[in-house]
């Protein structure tokens, strides 16, 4: 007995020939015009407009709101680039974040358009600088609201820890590419440099019922947040976004600042944030923050991110990521208020208390050589 196909599953069959073929030239395109942005500088850009559940109750949007724009934009471009080569299909990885500055505050209802273009590449990594531009789009103002220098590695899909080769890029001149190259050995050196206090694993904050009577100690704002890693969190390797965890340090630090003032915060910088190692799905966070420095304008909060995986439970804790946070403290009017001096309590503080003055001098100093160069 012969069996027909009905008419219509034969023409089903040639529109899923037709979507095939589309799809293949699509992604031809896409390679294409890959290639081409790897001579000229590609560019990509993320637009949202800013809702209610991306700010905090003045309206202010949350730095790790921008900050989780600013690190998709940035695995975006990064991703697309290092897959116009043949080989391993690969996925750009955040291991870096240099200082970033929040020059504007962005608020509800305008619309945050992320920048992100390729700026240098060495053999095996590459950077992507990134700017955020808000705009009101009622008057049509825009400001810059954020700038920040992101560093990717690409891993291989059918191995995380494989690393793969960065095609290169070409440059618009030679002075270009040696600025470039400055920068990749100087945030190398400086990676390497914190290698040495990542092992130190924070404590567990105090109780509530334990903390200093004493307001404006380190003790009485230090706060954890403890978070389970799920599908959603995870890229396509299963290991958290770096713009997942760079929120959920955005938002330690800023109860921290918040317990400290008792007065609305924004975030100001952030020093560089250094992804140590990848978090799998499946792992518990223990984001820990607290203060370091304070000077009479701003608070500088070292924020630490420690994971434990359920199912590798004998592996122990490990730290993950570091950085520190720089927050202000705004009246009803976003004017900056005075902040109380940080009251402290023992050597490790005082110590932890100087590093931080001497980071706070250094990016003083920088911001005033920035400025006479303008």
């Amino acid at each position: 007995m012969r069996c027909f196909r009905p008419q219509s599953s034969r023409a089903a069959d040639e529109v899923y020939k037709g979507q095939a073929s589309q799809s293949q030239q699509v992604s031809r395109d896409v390679r294409d015009a890959g290639e081409a942005g790897a001579q000229q500088g590609s560019k990509h850009q993320l637009s949202r407009i800013m809702r209610p559940d991306d700010a905090n109750i003045v309206g202010n949007v949350h730095g790790g709101i921008i900050l989780k724009m600013i690190e998709e934009a940035g695995c975006i471009i990064g991703t697309r680039h290092c897959n116009t080569q043949n080989g391993d299909r690969c996925l750009a990885a955040l291991v870096r974040v240099e200082k970033t500055e929040f020059l504007s505050p962005v608020f509800i209802g305008e619309v945050a358009h992320v920048t992100a273009e390729i700026t240098y590449t060495s053999k095996h990594s590459l950077e992507v600088q990134v700017k955020v531009m808000a705009e009101n789009i009622l008057t049509g103002a825009k400001k810059l609201a954020n700038k920040a220098a992101l560093w990717y590695v690409p891993c291989s899909l059918q191995n995380v820890d494989k690393i793969m080769e960065v095609p290169p890029i070409k440059y618009d001149s030679t002075e270009k590419e040696e600025e470039g190259r400055k920068r990749y050995e100087t945030q190398k050196m400086e990676r390497l440099e914190t290698k040495a206090r990542i092992e130190e694993v924070v404590p567990p904050p105090p109780n509530p019922d334990d903390l200093p009577k004493e307001k404006h100690s380190v003790g009485f704002s230090q706060s954890s947040l403890i978070h389970l890693v799920g599908p959603s969190d995870c890229t396509l390797h299963n290991y958290v976004h770096g713009g997942v965890t760079m929120k959920l340090m955005d938002e330690v630090a800023g109860i921290v600042a918040a317990r400290h003032c008792n007065t609305n915060i924004v975030t100001a910088s952030v020093d560089a944030i250094n992804f140590h190692r990848k978090i799998m799905k499946g792992c518990v966070v223990t984001v820990t923050g607290r203060l370091t420095f304070v000077s009479n304008k701003s608070m500088e909060i070292e924020v630490l991110v420690d994971a434990t995986s359920l199912v590798e439970a004998e592996k122990g804790k490990y730290r993950a990521v570091s950085a520190f946070f720089t927050f202000i403290s705004l009246d009803k009017h976003n004017r900056p208020l005075p902040v109380p001096p940080l009251k402290i309590n023992g050597e490790e503080e005082q110590r932890r208390f100087e590093e931080g003055n001497a980071r706070y001098l250094h990016n003083k100093a920088k911001r005033l050589a920035e400025k006479q160069q303008q």
